[in-house]
């Protein structure tokens, strides 16, 4: 099997991500403190990401409407104006907030974008990232880049024939179960599990156990040799 693209999840992938949203978490359970417990907190949020993701998709504006919403429901439908600009400027640091590169991408993509087309396949807001992607430095290594609304079966079939040769002869890396592994093997490409520390909820799912076509890996430096053990011409 010749493997000629690789694709790439990039929040919590390429750069941190999740442990961001973590911090605004926890700024938002402690303005609400005095209105509910934090697991109750937690959960409501939780459930009003979950309803509203198919309206506002992913990334940190429909996170920050989220956690307005929840506030919201939490007051009784009178959130105190104090509370709602300390949601709407956690929501703005966020986005604004550096990116860091986890360690060893930039040797492996480099290495990687010598033999084989790289694809970016990201889920999440258009401007926050594409600025992420400039911030990192890494988009010269990228042979083109799908900032997708979801990521199932035909996302894949469609990127890795619009880009490749088709998902037969494509890898995907990325930290989420769900929507890296999943859907991308579903479409008969190869799938690479690379976990982050953390994991969002609505992400986490059962890895496909003795999978022909599946690995998990400890760390995206371990990525090229494992390619190189599948990418055997015919």
């Amino acid at each position: 099997m010749t493997i000629t693209t690789v694709g790439l999840d990039a929040d919590d992938t390429l750069w941190h991500n999740e442990t961001i949203f973590r911090l605004s978490q926890k700024r938002f359970v402690d303005l609400l403190a005095d209105h509910a417990d934090e697991p109750v907190m937690m959960d409501r949020l939780s459930q009003v990401e979950r309803r509203n993701l198919r309206l506002y998709g992913y990334g940190v504006k429909g996170f920050t409407l989220s956690m307005l919403e929840t506030a919201m429901e939490l007051c009784d439908g009178a959130a105190p104006p104090h509370i709602v600009r300390e949601i709407l400027a956690a929501g703005r640091e966020m986005l604004a907030h550096p990116v860091e590169t986890l360690p060893g991408v930039d040797g492996v993509l480099a290495e990687l974008s010598e033999k084989y087309r790289l694809v970016l396949i990201t889920k999440g807001d258009l401007m926050d990232q594409e600025r992420k992607l400039a911030a990192s430095g890494l988009g010269d290594l990228f042979a083109a880049v799908e900032i997708v609304s979801e990521k199932d079966r035909s996302t894949y079939e469609r990127i890795f024939a619009r880009h490749g040769t088709g998902a037969a002869e494509a890898v995907m890396a990325g930290n989420s179960m769900k929507s890296d592994v999943l859907p991308a093997i579903e479409a008969g490409a190869f799938a690479c599990h690379i976990p982050y520390h953390i994991t969002w909820a609505h992400e986490l799912a059962d890895a496909p156990e003795n999978h022909p076509r599946y690995v998990s890996l400890s760390r995206i430096g371990e990525l090229p040799d494992w390619i190189a053990t599948i990418d055997k011409p015919d």
